[in-house]
């Protein structure tokens, strides 16, 4: 249940065992947001950047989901393996964090990095003395004057570009249409690469050693992005934009077509609505589209994420699960203590989720539900905004969750 990291992660997992999996989704996933990198462990509880995120991970707290997982360092070399299996190739391991430039100039520290984007092995040392910022004409996504301050903050010579193309143009009659997703359609479709280059060249200066680009190229997979960076004369790289991130789209995409090739079912446009229960055991479950029909299955897996795509619920005065009512670990809060006044704090409804055993099996009732599992955002005990895990729960947790499944 769910179709974003961590439901694609765990359904890839159990199909590649030779399991029959059926994943719902209701729609695109928050993979949209991610750009291009995925984040193990950046932050400590105290705010601190992570360089060495294993060493960091052995000193969270009981309650963070990293606990539930048998071998971190293990798994994570799995995760990583899984996303080259489906083609997207990425620099970075467990041992050392590297740093992502954002799309307002910051450096964030992360775990894996889509090959082809730019990021720093040390925060305090650019390897760059000169570079060229090239955005598209009129495409907002990418705060050209915010990277450029934030990369001059850090000692960067910053000269700031823009190209365009004739073909461009049927997108600006609208604001919403100069999005990266469609302008990759327009440069993609009409085989627009080496025209898009040679502008790219045209506009960069002596003594430049970097050409920086927004990421607007490769939905389906990553061989547009590579072909244009191969033909810059300088060294090149991309840079996230604003939401919707082209490398997230591109993940989700290449997620999902492997999962569908090792013959995995994928149910679009459709979310779970209520279980079948015989006493404590979750025998099938009841979904908005299919109705009368109930999908059967010895185990189950909900991943469908926390807040922000409804796999957690809120109203005045309380949290809950909406799809099948298991249990939420509230943390001990009430709601006058949800939220703090001040936005840049760590905010405690962020850590609420579901509740599960040391199995990441789920609680209904107060017992515990031998076949049901939960991972990924829906699970209590971290913050993702704050932490830079978001990722790593989603995928490892999905990796245990398929281990504990096929180890029964």
């Amino acid at each position: 249940m769910g179709g974003g990291l961590s439901g694609l992660t765990a359904g890839i997992a159990l199909a590649q065992a030779g399991k029959d999996v059926a994943l719902v989704s209701a729609g695109q996933s928050m993979m949209h947001f991610m750009g291009g990198s995925l984040d193990l462990l950046g932050s400590d509880p105290s705010g601190n950047d992570v360089y060495k995120p294993l060493e960091a991970i052995a000193t969270l707290n009981s309650k963070h989901p990293y606990t539930k997982i048998e071998d971190v360092s293990r798994l994570a070399g799995v995760a990583k393996q899984v996303l080259e299996r489906v083609g997207l190739a990425t620099t970075g391991d467990t041992t050392v964090n590297h740093w992502r430039i954002t799309p307002i100039g910051g450096l964030m520290p992360t775990w894996l990095t889509v090959q082809g984007m730019a990021t720093v092995a040390d925060p305090d040392q650019m390897p760059w003395h000169s570079v060229t910022l090239v955005n598209i004409i009129n495409f907002l996504d990418f705060p050209t004057k915010m990277i450029a301050a934030g990369l001059r903050d850090r000692g960067v010579q910053v000269d700031v570009k823009a190209v365009t193309l004739p073909e461009l143009q049927v997108l600006r009659q609208s604001p919403t249409e100069m999005r990266s997703t469609n302008i990759a359609k327009v440069i993609e479709r009409n085989d627009l690469i080496m025209k898009l280059a040679d502008e790219i060249n045209a506009q960069v200066g002596k003594g430049c050693d970097m050409v920086m680009l927004p990421s607007v190229l490769g939905i389906a997979s990553g061989d547009k992005a590579s072909q244009l960076l191969r033909l810059i004369n300088v060294q090149a790289a991309y840079l996230d934009t604003l939401p919707p991130t082209l490398p997230g789209v591109r993940m989700q995409a290449m997620l999902r077509k492997h999962f569908t090739a090792l013959g995995g079912t994928f149910i679009t446009g459709d979310q779970v609505t209520g279980g079948v229960w015989e006493g404590d055991e979750l025998k099938g479950v009841t979904t908005a589209k299919l109705e009368g029909d109930v999908l059967k299955a010895k185990h189950f897996v909900l991943a469908t994420g926390s807040l922000a795509s409804r796999g957690i619920v809120a109203d005045y005065n309380h949290m809950y699960e909406p799809a099948l009512g298991v249990d939420i670990d509230d943390l001990g809060l009430d709601r006058t203590t949800w939220a703090k006044l001040d936005v840049t704090e760590a905010q405690p409804y962020m850590e609420v989720g579901v509740a599960t055993d040391a199995k990441l099996r789920c609680q209904r009732n107060g017992k515990t539900v031998a076949n049901l599992y939960a991972a990924g955002s829906i699970l209590s005990g971290h913050n993702s905004v704050k932490l830079l895990d978001g990722a790593g729960v989603d995928m490892l947790t999905a990796l245990q969750v398929a281990n504990n499944i096929l180890n029964q």
